[in-house]
């Protein structure tokens, strides 16, 4: 007889390192368990087969899923196709909501159960969607306890599982260890810029982070500039920005990976809304959160949004405890002195890091084994 199959489904980076802890956690509790779908590296070296590439998923704005819809929409077709004819004990969808929530439409009809994990951003975009997401689910684990009254009302099967970012960062600071790892030596002061993962992102916003950069030399001369980037590509359109800015000669280390030692090194920190605004956070550093897209995507995006936060450490304590410049707002010189700001204000040095630390506490709930004792039961049935 076959071990039983989990079909999972993770669309970008974040979404493999959560699947990756998710399938050892339920490995330990169910030796025999068989997984499969579309991951990453991390889900792949747990025991994972990936039917498709998990990068065809990692698109974000309703523009640039245009470009990509058919190819996007077959690989789908394909993959539902293939599970309603294996028939998993269960199928978990992890975030990418566009690709897997109508997966999990069709799969749920077919008797198939289906698990969401990572809320959509109902809080901040498309509150609509929580009828979609009851025709789609079964159950909904979720990483923020704001977001459970939300789906409770809605009648959907709702766990909180805490943000498994919050039991791997220390609580104790780890800014020392991190300079030292990185060999950063003297007294400079240390700033993390953090443009993006994607490509997309990049774009966007590698020519204004350089711009940024040069700014905030001229006023803090003593100031040195980590750059973390995920990929090659990353990497390249960086360098490119550098020196179409005229940024070759700034004091800045380009670094492969390696974003939360840059984080926990840093003084302040620049920051691409995104999970590294909870990173930062979970560090307990002063922070300037910015984001840039395609205009028509922020114009269509901005019409959803029904509160004023977009960085997830001001969405946590429900106010703005740090700063956020988007879209047209965040030019150079607004991050920059806002950067200044954050780095140089003894309040912000003294009341932040408190907030940002009871944020960590209830975050802070071994959430692999969570989110296992939450799946165990569908298979159970």
């Amino acid at each position: 007889m076959a071990a039983p199959l989990i079909a999972i489904v993770a669309g970008e980076a974040s979404g493999d390192f959560l699947g990756a802890h998710l399938i050892e956690a339920l490995k330990s509790r169910l030796p025999g368990l068989r997984f499969a779908g579309i991951g990453g590296p991390k889900m792949e070296s747990a025991g994972f087969e990936s039917w498709f590439p998990m990068e065809k998923l990692a698109v974000r704005g309703y523009v640039e899923v245009l470009r990509h819809y058919g190819e996007i929409t077959g690989i789908r077709r394909r993959l539902r196709n293939r599970l309603i004819a294996e028939k998993p004990a269960l199928f978990i969808g992890i975030d990418a909501p566009d690709f897997n929530l109508d997966l999990e439409v069709r799969l749920k009809r077919a008797g198939i159960p289906t698990v969401h994990y990572v809320s959509p951003s109902i809080w901040a975009w498309r509150g609509s969607r929580l009828r979609h997401i009851a025709r789609a689910v079964d159950q909904m684990l979720v990483l923020f306890p704001f977001e459970v009254p939300l789906y409770r009302q809605a009648g959907i099967s709702v766990a909180y599982v805490g943000h498994p970012l919050a039991d791997i960062i220390p609580m104790e600071d780890t800014t020392a260890a991190a300079r030292e790892q990185l060999r950063l030596t003297g007294d400079r002061r240390i700033l993390a810029f953090l443009p993006g993962s994607r490509q997309s992102e990049l774009q966007f916003m590698a020519a204004t982070f350089v711009r940024t950069a040069k700014r905030v030399y001229e006023r803090m001369p003593q100031a040195h500039f980590l750059v973390p980037l995920i990929s090659r590509e990353t990497r390249e359109l960086f360098e490119k920005a550098l020196y179409d800015e005229g940024g070759q000669d700034l004091p800045l280390t380009l670094l492969f990976g390696h974003a939360r030692e840059a984080i926990a090194a840093a003084d302040a920190v620049l920051v691409a809304s995104g999970t590294a605004t909870l990173e930062a956070a979970l560090y307990r550093k002063p922070m300037v959160i910015t984001y840039k897209m395609a205009n028509l995507t922020w114009k269509l995006m901005s019409r959803m949004k029904y509160q004023p936060y977009v960085g997830l450490p001001n969405i946590i304590a429900g106010e703005f405890i740090v700063p956020e410049l988007l879209q047209h707002e965040a030019t150079p010189e607004n991050l920059a002195q806002a950067l200044i700001n954050v780095h140089n204000d003894p309040v912000i040095q003294r009341r932040l890091p408190e907030r940002l630390e009871a944020i960590h506490l209830s975050l802070r709930q071994d959430t692999a084994s969570r989110a296992a004792d939450a799946v165990l039961p569908w298979l159970k049935r």
